[in-house]
């Protein structure tokens, strides 16, 4: 769920630097920029969590076993062209774009990441998801994966529009992002059993 933050004490939060943008207060929210508003992105649940932990622990192992780039958590802001910031559950930059780079930028990443994941929570709207996506692949993107939590599927994307929709036996596939890479869904969204 997304919300104009209030009582923001800045000179003009339409025109937001960079480094106002980075400043704000460490409270727990995790924020956006989106057409001149800033926006709260709220918490989302122990699902949504254990989901981007999940993938995240799988999709970073095999990213940094073969050397492929670098991922990044929903807490990394990518500044699209139109001074956007935005910041997918779970993001994956390929190694030709940190070319030169012995450390990651303190700041915003330029352009969006080749993979960007969004995991569905309640709140979410089909417009915010498809806004999200447009300014992805606008910026760079090659690959979306649209995590739905209570139909256990996957909708994949290599444009705004999906592409193709995966279920429980079907496998996320990396494709020429992350080649080589292939993950059961079953390993997502498995029961507990404890």
């Amino acid at each position: 769920m997304t919300q104009a933050i209030a009582n923001l004490e800045l000179a003009n939060p339409k025109a937001l630097t960079d480094q106002e943008f980075m400043s704000l207060p460490e409270n727990g929210n995790l924020y956006e920029y989106v057409d001149g508003e800033l926006i709260v992105v709220a918490n989302s649940g122990v699902e949504h969590g254990y989901l981007a932990l999940t993938l995240g622990y799988f999709l970073t192992g095999f990213v940094r076993t073969h050397k492929l780039g670098v991922t990044c958590d929903s807490s990394t802001a990518f500044k699209m062209k139109t001074g956007n910031k935005r910041s997918p559950d779970l993001a994956f930059i390929a190694k030709e774009r940190l070319q030169g780079l012995k450390r990651l930028p303190k700041g915003f990443f330029e352009g969006a990441p080749d993979l960007a994941v969004e995991i569905i929570s309640p709140n979410n709207t089909f417009e915010e998801i498809h806004n999200k996506l447009v300014e992805y692949f606008e910026n760079g993107t090659r690959l979306v994966w649209v995590i739905l939590p209570d139909e256990e599927c996957v909708l994949v994307y290599h444009k705004p529009k999906p592409s193709k929709l995966l279920q429980l036996e079907d496998s996320l596939d990396g494709e020429d992002v992350i080649p080589d890479f292939s993950l059961p869904l079953l390993e997502i969204f498995q029961e507990l059993s404890f």
